[in-house]
């Protein structure tokens, strides 16, 4: 159930078919109330009146017939690319459905403008030309006339998505740091700002002038909420670190406000669109998951709503987090925590393990992740875990070390931050230090074994060890890379493509590595570990390689998950505790 926009009334929907039946229901006196029999979808955007509303029409494009298929894209090659999304308008009343988008392009409502007047549509054209090698063009149509405006005309820069003002005169975008011709970036030194390192901006409709309101405020953008009509306030949450806080941007004052939120990591949000006065937001931390509160945003004040998990993590003995900090040696400071074992003994030896990001998102303070510290901790082991250069939420100087680098800055970052944790807490065994990590971070596990051998195990789920294999054959390799090698490709700059990575340094790789890949991994291709699980096996090198069959870039299969999560441990459990039995359990030495 959700909210009507225009009445403290809830509206669901009942399958009927092919089609929907859909109902209204008052919380206040429990009434229920059929609306309209067999609508077309359940999945819509009610216009401000609530009278009708928007949805998706779906076209699956040119079908070929027969054993071959010709490829127009690069990512023409990914299941239902060729699928086109248009812009439809239903009046539940009379059944009728209006198209209001048509063409070859995927179009998609951003916004209705609060008269109901307007819409505003974006539209996504792959262009493999031009970097990033998508075009994105952003029109208000005008529901009356069907006359478009084109705000936005052929970007080629990263443009997410947009929002009216509560007047409607103004639009505020976010998108990459190099949208409207790079108005938004603020990456010091570096050449190109990383596009995930997401920017707000305001237009004003009528001027065309933009203001890059976010250029100089360091978290990261993670999520527009509202442009809220009583106030005349921006709610975002936001991308600081390992939090995720809630933050209000007055654009009258051009202030931020950070709002005073019980959670450390914000996850969903609701703001009445008729009232400024409170707002309910669920959330997580390093330690918890699932709660739902009330904030006054008067007096500051939050009410917990519901806190449906507390009895099931007050069983579970957890480990306490800690927050340690260094200053690196080119004077940025790396923020990171560590978390120690739920039985903790400071007289003790510990080994330790190291995690890091993937892709250049930061590691959040979450408790429901794959890798959550808890888990490794549990095991009694100290866990450290970092967001190190080229990591979002820590400014545009910062992220922007992810740019053209593939992942020196970053790995620069781990090394002396493992060295001078280990110096400074003497409970870590320091012959016993393991890491992982996956995807991007698989990556950085592999590379990190070609600079130094510090580390006494290492696991690496989906890593890349090609940058240029992945580049050409990952389903978002070249996408990727036109953001973490902006401009850079095998042909004018080969050395970014090879030095960085482990392939082509495999002989300097003396770390035991455990290599993990789902076989149906699209975004990552299995061949990534294959290729640098034969190099080592060649060289000589102590290397595992297990695929998990069926599965994509993440675990998502319950039985397979806790398999994996198992090899882990016992990979951990062989190479930093010196009991090798619950590896050899499931893994038993074979002849060669």
């Amino acid at each position: 159930a959700r909210w009507m926009p225009n009445a403290d009334i809830l509206y669901y929907t009942v399958k009927n078919g092919e089609a929907y039946d859909l109902y209204n229901l008052d919380p206040a006196s429990g009434r229920e109330h059929l609306v309209a029999q067999s609508i077309p979808t359940n999945d819509f955007d009610w216009a401000p009146d609530g009278k009708t509303f928007f949805y998706a029409k779906t076209d699956e494009g040119v079908k070929e017939s027969g054993p071959l298929r010709r490829y127009a894209t690069p990512d023409d090659r990914m299941p239902g690319d060729r699928t086109r999304y248009f812009v439809m308008h239903y009046d539940p009343a009379t059944g009728l459905s209006e198209q209001l988008t048509y063409g070859n392009h995927t179009t998609q409502l951003c916004d209705i403008s609060p008269d109901g007047s307007n819409i505003l549509i974006l539209t996504v054209n792959e262009r493999p030309d031009i970097r990033p090698p998508y075009e994105n063009t952003v029109y208000q149509l005008n529901l009356a006339t069907m006359q478009a405006d084109t705000l936005v005309a052929r970007s080629p820069q990263l443009i997410n998505g947009a929002v009216y003002s509560p007047d409607g005169k103004k639009v505020l975008f976010y998108g990459s740091p190099e949208a409207f011709d790079g108005i938004g970036r603020n990456a010091g030194p570096f050449e190109l700002a990383n596009d995930y390192d997401i920017q707000m901006f305001i237009m004003d409709v009528a001027k065309r002038t933009v203001d890059p309101v976010t250029r100089d405020f360091n978290p990261s953008v993670a999520q527009v909420i509202d442009w809220n009509r009583a106030d005349g306030r921006i709610y975002f949450i936001a991308e600081e670190g390992f939090m995720r806080p809630l933050y209000v941007y007055d654009p009258a004052r051009g202030t931020f406000s950070r709002l005073p939120v019980e959670v450390e990591n914000v996850g969903q949000v609701s703001i009445p669109a008729h009232s400024a006065a409170r707002l309910a937001y669920t959330g997580q931390g390093f330690d918890y998951i699932g709660k739902a509160y009330l904030l006054d945003l008067k007096s500051g004040a939050n009410r917990l709503l519901a806190d449906p998990n507390s009895e099931k993590i007050a069983e579970i003995e957890l480990g306490t987090m800690h927050p340690w900090n260094f200053t690196a040696a080119d004077g940025k400071v790396i923020e990171g925590y560590y978390c120690l074992p739920p039985s903790f003994d400071p007289a003790k030896k510990y080994p330790m393990i190291v995690y890091y990001y993937g892709g250049t998102s930061p590691t959040q303070a979450r408790l429901s992740t794959p890798y959550t510290p808890q888990l490794l901790a549990s095991r009694d082991y100290v866990v450290y875990t970092l967001n190190p250069s080229g990591t979002t939420g820590y400014g545009q100087e910062f992220s922007a070390r992810h740019v053209n680098t593939w992942g020196k800055y970053t790995a620069d970052d781990i090394i002396e931050g493992v060295k001078k944790f280990i110096a400074e807490h003497k409970f870590v065994d320091a012959d016993k230090v393991g890491c992982m990590g996956a995807s991007y971070g698989g990556f950085m596990t592999q590379y990190l074994q070609t600079l130094t051998p510090m580390f006494a195990a290492a696991v690496s789920h989906a890593g890349i060890s090609n940058v240029t294999s992945y580049w050409g054959e990952g389903y978002w390799g070249y996408s990727y890379n036109s953001v973490a090698a902006a401009n850079s490709y095998p042909w004018n700059n080969p050395d970014l493509f090879t030095k960085q990575g482990s392939l082509f340094n495999a002989d300097k790789i003396t770390t035991p590595l455990l290599l993990l890949h789902g076989t149906a991994d699209t975004n990552v291709p299995i061949g990534e570990s294959i290729q640098l699980f034969n190099a080592l096996r060649i060289l000589g090198r102590e290397v595992e390689f297990v695929s998990v069959e069926g599965e994509n870039h993440f675990i998502s299969d319950f039985a397979k998950r806790q398999l994996w999560q198992n090899t882990i441990m016992a990979w951990f459990a062989k190479h930093l505790q010196n009991d090798p039995r619950w590896w050899n359990h499931p893994y038993p030495e074979r002849h060669l």
